[in-house]
């Protein structure tokens, strides 16, 4: 009987610590780590009506739990680069801040390999989405103004989408 329990014990302790599912799990910044490249697709009510050429750097800081979250929006007309820090938040585990530097942050909200994110300004609502699928990381914002109430509910009108499906730079 005792040998029973040992080789019990013994393949327990195997699988637990050589299983993937068991072993430290990668933070979503982590498993975004690299140079991202897209193009943006930018639609207003429904109709594409522009893009550009996106770049994001994922890198990892000397600070724990925070990474560089750098995005080049590489226009023509009108070059954007927007450089983020993206770290854990100290009230939950699946809650990361997205810092602008200038005292603006962001709360995203992880479900599986998905970052959400809802906020207001200037009485305009936006949402904004990271999803990591595979090989790919889907980026999308949408914003749009309050309309009309109608018995209880208050609806927002979604008239812009800003979409990249970023592919890892090799």
């Amino acid at each position: 009987m005792q040998t029973y329990k040992k080789i019990i014990g013994v393949t327990f302790f195997i699988l637990f610590t050589f299983s993937p599912d068991c072993r430290a799990q990668k933070s979503f910044p982590e498993k975004c780590l690299g140079i991202w490249k897209g193009q943006m697709l930018i639609y207003k009510d429904g109709v594409i009506k522009d893009s550009v050429k996106v770049v994001l750097d994922v890198t990892k800081s000397e600070e724990k739990h925070t990474f560089g979250w750098k995005t080049s929006y590489l226009s023509e007309k009108a070059p954007l680069v927007k450089d983020y820090h993206m770290r854990l938040s100290e009230t939950g585990k699946n809650i990361y801040i997205l810092d602008e530097g200038d005292g603006v942050e962001l709360q995203d909200y992880l479900f599986g390999n998905k970052l959400y994110s809802v906020f207001e300004t200037n009485d305009i609502l936006l949402t904004s989405s990271y999803e990591l699928i595979d090989d790919k990381l889907i980026f999308e914002v949408t914003s749009g103004r309050k309309t009309e109430p109608s018995e209880g509910v208050r609806n927002y009108s979604v008239n812009y989408l800003q979409r990249v499906i970023f592919k890892r730079d090799p």
